[in-house]
């Protein structure tokens, strides 16, 4: 049996009592989380859910969620997170591109709830245990999946206007975890703070399924607020954690800081962006016990595919750390062909934890490989010892909080504006955000626009996070002689003016 719920059941038995989830107030241990993982597979049996169905997820951090992630594996069905901060017409978009059977999301979240799927609310009771809506429904009988067998999709940010849905089996999802778990030292004294949302593969793959692979603890919080996790770390002597660069500045210059005891962490992976000196400097004075662990990684290889080494930091600031024990990384030209050490190329990566493609999209999947080496469209270059370094984003990407922002996403939008007749869309640098976008508009004949007629176009349209935060003006924009924008002079020209 490879269905998630099964190392779930193993625990269950031989460990039943031991805490596996924490929320609000709640302790959840092996045993009765498996009952609900079995409890909720049979309510999703009743709302036609059977193997291979695609069921969506539309919800904020909870237990339920997690219920929810287990039991559909549990009846052989796939499971799709959805990024609670986009728009109604981008989860409408991705609930009808994946043909999901079933859309089930917070009920604060209903005005976001789109697509041609059932839905089913959760209110604040089924958030703590989807077994609340039945709570007398028999348990599902677990249903045998295969190692190369779908087991989730998960739509990110691309190249064109839509966002694509990265297939994910579970043999990348064993894999990912088996080399975690070599990296990081996992195992069942293995306490993880889960404060970034659960649809993104940073709180649910780096490394939160591992840890209960191993019989550990994930302490779930709603939303990131940085004393609450603080005081979590404190309370719950915890020693593990996920952070986007942005939590990690709130945390350490959380006005209170000073008054929790942290020593219990002893490692938080960090990511999205290359950390400056600063950061690592004034993360260890702040964790005295705990190390930062740069890493790199997509959606598409189920996030980590290289970690910094302990020690390392410092000697090769810039750097994500070398690639984990079985990913492969090349950097290659825009023909395929492999460079030296210490030049700059495409990052590709090979391995049994990386995808196989896109769903429904045979062209996008066959022009993300290199033979069987994956694209990633970002530019870096290995040093002599074998450490990635990341120059630039070949796809044109904007980070933002840790989210992936496409800007041809963005531009699509737009571009519907009749005052627009050319727009590039582009991200600055930002102290709090890491980045933000930044929207360069040549105006069409007699036109004019302000930023806050930008805004009210963008937001019935796109997540708040994508609404670019400030509006240029331009008679035109710097192109190459076959016509591309040249995002990199606009990037050069306004970092030098502002």
């Amino acid at each position: 049996m490879i269905n998630l719920s099964s190392f779930i059941a193993f625990h269950a038995r031989r460990t039943p009592d031991r805490c596996a989830l924490k929320y609000r107030g709640e302790d959840i241990s092996y045993a009765a989380f498996d009952l609900r993982i079995r409890q909720v597979g049979g309510w999703l049996t009743t709302r036609g859910i059977g193997p291979g169905d695609v069921v969506a997820i539309l919800m904020k951090n909870s237990t339920a969620f997690l219920e929810l992630v287990f039991a559909a594996s549990h009846v052989g069905a796939v499971f799709l997170p959805i990024n609670y901060r986009l728009s109604a017409d981008e989860v409408g978009y991705i609930v009808s591109n994946s043909g999901a059977r079933l859309l089930i999301a917070d009920e604060e979240l209903a005005a976001i709830a789109a697509g041609n799927a059932p839905v089913v609310l959760l209110d604040e009771r089924a958030q703590a245990s989807v077994t609340a809506l039945a709570p007398d429904i028999a348990p599902a009988p677990m249903h045998v999946r295969q190692p190369r067998d779908l087991m989730r999709l998960m739509y990110t940010s691309g190249t064109t206007d839509r966002p694509k849905g990265v297939m994910l089996t579970y043999e990348n999802m064993y894999w990912k975890s088996a080399d975690q778990t070599l990296v990081l030292g996992l195992n069942a004294d293995t306490r993880l703070l889960v404060v970034g949302p659960l649809y993104h593969v940073g709180a649910l793959d780096l490394p939160g399924i591992a840890v209960l692979w191993h019989g550990g603890l994930l302490c779930i919080h709603r939303n990131f607020e940085p004393e609450p996790a603080l005081a979590a770390i404190e309370r719950e002597k915890l020693n593990a954690a996920w952070f986007a660069p942005v939590m990690t500045t709130a945390l350490l210059t959380c006005p209170n800081r000073t008054s929790y005891d942290v020593s219990s962490l002893k490692w938080a992976i960090g990511g999205g962006e290359k950390t400056p000196e600063l950061r690592i400097r004034a993360f260890s004075d702040y964790f005295r016990n705990a190390r930062y662990i740069d890493a790199y990684g997509l959606t598409e290889s189920c996030g980590g595919d290289t970690f910094m080494e302990a020690g390392r930091e410092i000697e090769k600031i810039g750097s994500t750390g070398r690639a984990i024990a079985h990913v492969e990384i090349d950097i290659r030209d825009d023909a395929g062909k492999r460079l030296p050490a210490g030049t700059n190329g495409e990052i590709c990566l090979r391995g049994p934890k990386i995808t196989q493609g896109y769903w429904k999209d045979p062209e996008k999947t066959a022009s993300a490989f290199f033979g069987d080496w994956f694209r990633t469209g970002d530019v870096g270059y290995l040093d002599d010892d074998g450490f990635l370094y990341l120059t630039d984003r070949k796809k044109d990407m904007i980070v933002s909080g840790g989210e992936n922002i496409a800007s041809s996403e963005v531009e699509r939008v737009i571009y519907e504006m009749p005052e627009v007749r050319e727009v590039a869309v582009i991200g600055l640098r930002d102290p709090r955000w890491g980045e933000t976008p930044v929207a360069i508009v040549v105006l069409s004949d007699h036109a004019s626009l302000a930023l806050p007629a930008l805004i009210d176009h963008c937001r019935t349209r796109l997540a708040s996070f994508k609404i670019p935060k400030q509006l240029i003006i331009r008679d035109s924009l710097p192109r190459n002689p076959s016509g591309k924008v040249l995002k990199r002079v606009l990037r050069a020209e306004l970092e030098t003016t502002t």
